[in-house]
């Protein structure tokens, strides 16, 4: 179980490296995705891979704290942790992963009948609905094995780049993409990498790929994660006063949770 499993054991590598048509102008390494991003600076690249490093340091053994042992079971348990805790969400999976086994095995159930198991996650009924209609995808499309793609995995109920970053990153070492949930969100601004507070995470995504070494997008996505869950939280008693805060804080001491959108 965890991202120690052999599913999560795999070596870190880049997806596809078939140039697409916009992002062709992108770096060297970097053509592939499929979309353009931002020109960013040498010097706020070496400021952000400092940063990088820094958290490397603190967390040398980040990880996804979601348990699992296969992909989709990964796919399931992100699915689940939308708007949840990763800890709540790591109570409920052992029950759901040893009724239901294999992708078939949901596919053949019911929304209702995954219900039963996921109840004291919040949104528990829409989340059943996404693990019923995306494992029956997987099932009638993927031949029962959960894709090892971007493209792919947006085509899955409940699975946004967010989602699909994790899987990939975590189940299968492809780094496609960083991996942006409210604790990087918070982050990236209170650090000084964005000039403004609950920034798109959309937007902070494209500028991490551009600023970060790609081999290390799913690390930074871990390590950052750690940070706000466990030193710089969202509290308004937080004292920003771990190492990093106190080196690289910009914005620490702004009121993040007031500040407007």
């Amino acid at each position: 179980m965890t991202s120690d499993s052999p599913a999560a054991a795999k070596t870190t590598r880049t997806a596809s490296k078939q140039v697409h048509p916009k992002g062709k102008d992108n770096p060297k390494g970097l053509r592939d995705i499929p979309f353009a991003l931002p020109e960013v600076s040498k010097e706020d690249r070496s400021r952000a891979l400092k940063i990088a490093n820094a958290l490397r340091k603190h967390y040398p053994d980040s990880k996804c704290e979601l348990d699992f042992s296969t992909p989709h079971e990964l796919l399931i348990a992100t699915i689940l942790s939308a708007q949840s805790t990763d800890a709540g969400v790591n109570k409920a999976t052992p029950g759901l992963f040893a009724a239901f086994k294999t992708p078939a095995d949901y596919a053949n159930s019911t929304p209702e009948e995954i219900e039963g198991y996921v109840k004291t996650i919040g949104l528990f009924r829409n989340k059943a609905k996404a693990i019923h209609a995306s494992m029956t995808r997987v099932v009638e499309v993927y031949g029962g094995e959960v894709p090892g793609n971007m493209a792919d995995l947006l085509t899955l109920r409940g699975v946004a780049r967010k989602t699909a970053n994790v899987v990939l990153g975590n189940a299968f070492g492809i780094n496609d993409g960083v991996t942006v949930d409210t604790h990087v969100q918070r982050l990236v601004w209170r650090l000084g990498i964005v000039d403004e507070p609950k920034m798109d995470t959309g937007k902070i995504e494209k500028l991490l790929m551009a600023l970060m070494p790609r081999p290390r997008w799913s690390e930074i996505g871990h390590t950052m994660v750690l940070h706000g869950r466990y030193s710089c939280t969202a509290r308004p008693n937080c004292k920003h006063d771990h190492p990093i805060c106190v080196k690289f804080g910009v914005n620490c001491d702004q009121p993040y949770n007031k500040s407007k959108l």
